[in-house]
């Protein structure tokens, strides 16, 4: 496994952040159909595994699931014992009303559900239209004032409003969380180049567009369980067959390293420095293989090659798009 290095790495409080992490929003969650055995047993196996491989970045959040996630996380470090030691544990506030003793009572209950005497990361997962950071940074820093959280970091913002946080935090906020794959690009125009040059964190959520960069979808298998990807429109059958060229590139790639779309795209998504990815797993083979995707090593040919298809993806969107979702999901047509 690789890990980040260099000054980012300094601000982390000495424990080390794998460059494929560990994400569980599925962990408890109806909306991905995976149903309570892999609650309750297979998310447990999951954190345990990734411990082994070298995981470090275990992604959380006190909405996924309400809870449950935190606490099924909890559960599975109490039982990997003294290997949990290593974990860079990083857990969200949903900034309903992030004013300052909300943010501390909050990042309380989840340090509880978690089973930790500190949370290594505590990020706001959205930014709040209406209120500032400044009340919201007050309160993550009393809750670094008093060790309860290490490091802060923010999700799905700006470069400005993360700037921002940063001056109200009076410290670096170390990460920025956002959607960044193949076929979501637009961390590449301002946040990459500032973590780049910052010394700051992209963490990348959903690193294969929810299983589709996988290549195992396409108009002849489209999926059918769990409301994530049956009612997304990148899903759509007109979509799965725009998407066949990047598809062809991926798997020329892959066959070139002898690995899979999945992995190579997850190494497209880790190939710049401050770029860590965490994807999620449905099984502790695809955790195995996610984590091997850290050591491929993409030619800059290769990489560029898969940026250049990527490009030329355009996908149905807008009102047309959620039109033929709802069109492809009737349970019947009117002929």
């Amino acid at each position: 496994m690789r890990y980040v290095t260099g000054p980012v790495a300094e601000l982390a409080g000495g424990k080390k952040i794998s460059k494929i992490g560990l994400g569980t929003w599925q962990f408890g969650s109806k909306e991905w159909g995976y149903g309570q055995d892999y609650a309750e047993k297979e998310a447990p196996r999951l954190v345990g595994r990734a411990l082994e491989l070298g995981i470090t970045l275990i992604d959380t959040a006190e909405i996924y699931a309400f809870g449950r996630s935190e606490r099924i996380v909890g559960e599975a470090l109490r039982a990997a014992g003294p290997a949990a030691e290593g974990a860079f544990v990083a857990t969200k506030i949903l900034p309903v009303l992030p004013v300052a003793p909300m943010v501390e009572q909050r990042g309380v209950a989840s340090a509880r559900r978690l089973g930790v005497r500190r949370i290594d990361l505590y990020q706001v997962h959205q930014p709040n239209p209406l209120i500032k950071d400044g009340t919201t940074m007050a309160g993550m820093r009393g809750l670094r004032e008093v060790g309860l959280v290490e490091a802060v970091g923010v999700s799905n913002y700006s470069l400005a409003r993360w700037q921002d946080a940063e001056a109200a935090l009076g410290a670096p906020v170390l990460s920025n969380q956002v959607e960044y794959s193949l076929l979501r690009r637009s961390p590449d125009e301002a946040l990459i180049p500032y973590a780049e040059r910052a010394a700051r964190l992209v963490i990348a959520y959903s690193p294969l567009a929810q299983g589709l960069l996988s290549g195992r979808y396409d108009v002849t298998n489209r999926p059918e369980a769990g409301i994530v990807r049956t009612r997304s429109p990148l899903f759509l059958t007109e979509n799965l067959a725009r998407l066949t060229p990047l598809l062809d590139v991926l798997r020329e790639v892959a066959a070139a390293h002898d690995a899979t779309c999945a992995q190579i795209a997850l190494a497209w998504a880790i190939h710049r420095p401050c770029v860590v990815a965490i994807p999620g797993a449905s099984s502790v083979a695809q955790l195995e293989a996610n984590a091997a995707a850290a050591e491929i090593d993409l030619t800059d040919d290769q990489y560029t090659a898969l940026t250049d298809a990527a490009t030329k993806f355009v996908p149905l969107t807008g009102a047309s798009a959620w039109a033929a979702v709802a069109a492809e999901r009737l349970p019947f047509r009117i002929r």
